[in-house]
């Protein structure tokens, strides 16, 4: 039973495309979803969808987890990871997501950090068997009472969600209030004051949705591609927010296969590819987009910010490209490039939506702060959740309370054109693709495999840093690692380089 107040959920969004519109097509599976998780790949309507999410909610109801609880979710960008996120607001629920390349140390930090009471993972991730990962991390978290998944072969203890997700019963007698100022997501920042947990509403992320899909001037009804892996906050918002506020399909690509993701957005016909902005720029400029005609926009999605003002001009006229510059978990925000696909310098202040769009709500504030580094303010903004590392809070000596969050950018004021020019990332903090981490950890870490070990990051156009490391003995390191449950980007770091 769901009781909504006036202001939508997620779920509350994806409710009315349903009752509008139930037999379209809403998602679409990864096709080489077989290779990635040895499940065939599956097509639903919103009608087959809402039936999966109202099962999945009703399982997670009589699994006894109580309202406002936290649910942890570890999946890759298929079908699943939708419907779960759903149904958990469905149920009440809050999710934190989950990295994909976590492994069990990080996955046990974060689990006791936010006291969740569950764990939904996948049997096999790219070969990889998550499901024992997951299994072995609830077991060092004392919050964690339901282990589930997805996926055959599951290990003992570990209830099937498939088998939930196909069960009759859709209807449950608990009482949710669909509220969306209460706590619906939390996601993880790395940075120099430690390892963070994010909270942020259903408001914040409709709000960060809406600052995409209308500076992007997506069309209702958009068959959108994404690309990008949804265990951020920036992922999620990008793909799984702007798809229900454009009431369209979304299809759904495992990062990355180049071929396969071609192949896809030609035979969906997809009209928006939500994307790595690099990745993007790189089949732009081999001429790969110009033989998709239906593909009329790109958001481009920057993890090294300080990059978008550097990057090569849009080289296809015919393709709208949106600029989204990431700032960790802190928030975003979008510039759509102009017509002849140079970036848009980001200017300092209030951002809104483009002339052409009768919206007149600020979307965000760009700010540049008495330290020379760049700030955020909004609605989509998570202030409270960095105001206890940046600020006393009480005392005589109390400064006054900021009514943003400092990124950590160092930034500065372009004089001849006014803009704000981004110019490094925060120091202590190093990113391998989507994944962040303390560059003290390297050190930590190095140290335990012996003196003679090595681990380091080297700049990387791609990636912003890709890892390496040298060892007496590189295989014994490998091996000392994964025992850890550390990254496999740090694991492979000693990967034996005559082979490369």
């Amino acid at each position: 039973m769901i009781q909504n107040n006036t202001s939508p959920t997620l779920d509350g969004l994806f409710s009315r495309i349903f009752a509008r519109q139930p037999h379209q097509l809403a998602l679409i599976d990864p096709p080489d979803k077989l290779r990635v998780t040895g499940q065939m790949p599956k097509r639903l309507t919103f009608a087959e969808a809402d039936r999966a999410i109202s099962a999945l909610a009703v399982h997670f109801s009589e699994a006894g987890l109580p309202a406002n609880s936290v649910i942890a979710v570890q999946l890759p960008n298929t079908i699943e990871l939708v419907l779960t996120v759903l149904a958990a607001y469905r149920a009440g629920l809050i999710v934190a997501l989950l990295p994909q390349l976590w492994r069990q140390a990080e996955l046990t930090v974060a689990l006791n950090r936010t006291g969740a009471r569950a764990i939904v993972g996948m049997g096999r991730i790219d070969g990889v068997d998550h499901a024992d990962i997951v299994m072995n991390a609830a077991a060092e978290a004392f919050s964690i009472r339901h282990v589930c998944g997805f996926g055959t072969d599951l290990p003992e203890g570990m209830v099937s969600l498939d088998i939930a997700a196909s069960a009759a019963n859709t209807d449950t007698t608990r009482l949710v209030i669909q509220d969306s100022r209460r706590a619906a997501l939390v996601t993880f920042e790395a940075s120099g004051a430690g390892f963070r947990a994010v909270p942020r509403t259903h408001l914040n992320l409709i709000a960060a949705g809406l600052a995409i899909f209308l500076e992007a001037g997506l069309p209702q009804g958009a068959k959108i591609l994404s690309a990008f892996a949804p265990s951020s906050f920036a992922g999620l918002t990008s793909s799984f927010v702007t798809w229900l506020l454009s009431g369209g399909t979304l299809a759904l690509h495992h990062p990355f296969d180049e071929d396969v993701l071609m192949q896809q957005i030609a035979a969906e016909g997809c009209d928006t590819l939500v994307a790595p902005a690099l990745l993007a720029l790189r089949l732009a400029e081999a001429d790969c987009l110009s033989a998709l005609p239906d593909l009329g926009h790109v958001v481009g999605l920057w993890r090294a910010p300080e990059q978008v003002g550097s990057s090569a001009i849009w080289p296809d006229a015919r393709i709208r490209v949106t600029d989204v510059y990431l700032f960790g978990e802190a928030g975003l925000f979008a510039a759509r490039r102009a017509d002849d696909g140079s970036p848009t310098p980001a200017m300092p202040g209030p951002y809104r939506a483009p002339p052409e769009i009768p919206v007149s709500s600020t979307a965000g504030e760009i700010v540049l702060t008495s330290k020379g580094t760049l700030g955020l303010r909004g609605p989509m903004v998570p202030i409270a959740a960095y105001a206890a590392s940046e600020r006393p809070s009480d005392g005589p000596t109390a400064q006054p309370q900021l009514d943003y969050v400092d990124t950590g950018y160092a930034a500065r004021i372009d004089r001849a054109t006014g803009a704000i020019s981004i110019t490094a990332p925060p120091s202590g903090v190093m990113a391998v693709g989507g994944y962040r981490f303390l560059a003290s950890d390297l050190q930590e870490w190095a140290r335990r495999l012996g003196q003679n070990a090595m681990l380091t990051a080297l700049p990387d156009r791609l990636s912003g840093y890709r890892l390496a490391g040298r060892a007496s003995d590189n295989a014994r390191a490998r091996e000392a690692l994964t025992e850890l449950g550390l990254n496999p980007l740090m694991v492979e770091a000693f990967r034996d380089r005559s082979v490369d």
